[in-house]
């Protein structure tokens, strides 16, 4: 088979690699899509360190075909979509001992610590992977471990119809999570960034979202103001964000856009302090709450998806061979502006 590989930190390879076969437990899966994470782009860079050594085979968001099933497998056939949830539980640890996977001490990801999406065939437990209808299109099963985090989010801080919500970042997770959102509430939803592109497809596929430029406006006080009183929730999905003078901090402007007894969610992942006033969060008596990857969301997703719930064709950006999975992360990484999900077709 193909696969791109990573054969040094900065440079992949489309090249030829032996194919895996499925063993007892196992399904092998004919990968029609791949998505390019954020996740990705640090581990391209070499950032993952000792998590990802190379060479070695990426790509973490895929969905493909049964090709072949392992002995002891029952649960799949031949021919079947799925998509593949990447992660793996050590199911020892105190926090899995708990039922608290996300927060696994020694989680892992096929596709990060050990080869990935990013090939024509990739073998999985048959533990990992979900059937998918065949109504929904492939490049759009592609999304689901993303949409996952979303919804994953969304569980976590108990969205609920009626409630407002704010989404600080209009990337490709804060997108999932205002998708995951309006299934969950009618009511107004915010969207600040400081990117014109990203806030103009939130405009171009959302009905009641009030996108806001947080190089334009205060957004806090937008909020506050149009809300009478802030929002319920409000989503920090930005991480590394650009200091400027002109604007709040993402976590401090979710802590002064929500109303009295709010929730802030913290999703994005940074090694940069943050400045948090716990005086404006006790004086609010505020939830401040963290989300990691998921938890078992596929199927919830996948219901979404087959019932038209939600719009995966706002996440994508561009569909490139996977010949070409080089220059799709060079886009990224010098135009990221111009770019949500870059999907790379395995499909020859």
């Amino acid at each position: 088979m193909y696969a791109a590989v990573l054969s040094e930190f900065g440079r992949f390879e489309w090249k030829e690699v032996p194919t895996p076969q499925a063993k007892a437990g196992q399904v092998l899966v004919r990968v029609q899509y791949a998505s390019i994470c954020g996740s990705d782009i640090h581990v391209f860079k070499g950032e993952f360190g000792a998590r990802t050594p190379v060479p070695f085979i990426p790509g973490h968001e895929f969905a493909g075909i049964i090709e072949q099933v392992g002995e002891g497998v029952d649960a799949f056939s031949i021919g079947e979509q799925v998509a593949v949830d990447p992660i793996m539980w050590c199911g020892r640890c105190s926090a899995c001992q708990h039922g608290h996977f996300p927060a696994c001490t020694s989680l892992k990801l096929v596709g990060i610590d050990l080869d990935g999406g990013f090939a024509e065939y990739v073998s999985v437990d048959a533990s990992m992977v979900y059937k998918v209808p065949a109504t929904i299109r492939p490049e759009h099963a592609a999304l689901i471990e993303i949409l996952g985090i979303g919804f994953h989010a969304c569980n976590r801080a108990k969205v609920s119809e009626g409630q407002m919500l704010a989404i600080y970042g209009a990337g490709r997770v804060g997108q999932s999570i205002l998708q995951a959102a309006q299934t969950k509430t009618s009511a107004p939803v915010f969207v600040v960034d400081i990117l014109p592109n990203r806030l103009a497809i939130i405009d171009t596929h959302f009905e009641n979202v009030r996108t806001i430029n947080a190089l334009e406006e205060n957004a806090a006080e937008v909020i506050q103001r149009e809300t009478g009183g802030g929002v319920d929730i409000a989503f920090e999905a930005v991480g590394h964000a650009q200091n400027l003078d002109q604007t709040i901090q993402p976590v401090l402007g979710c802590v002064e856009s929500i109303r009295g007894g709010g929730t802030v969610c913290v999703l994005g992942l940074s090694d940069d302090p943050v400045p948090v006033v716990f005086k404006k969060l006790i004086w609010k008596e505020a939830r401040l709450m963290t989300s990691r990857v998921s938890h078992g969301e596929f199927s919830e997703v996948i219901g979404a998806l087959a019932a038209g719930t939600l719009t995966p064709e706002a996440l994508i950006s561009e569909i490139v061979p996977a010949s070409q999975t080089q220059q799709a992360f060079e886009k990224i990484i010098t135009s990221p502006q111009d770019t949500l999900k870059i999907l790379l077709d395995m499909n020859g």
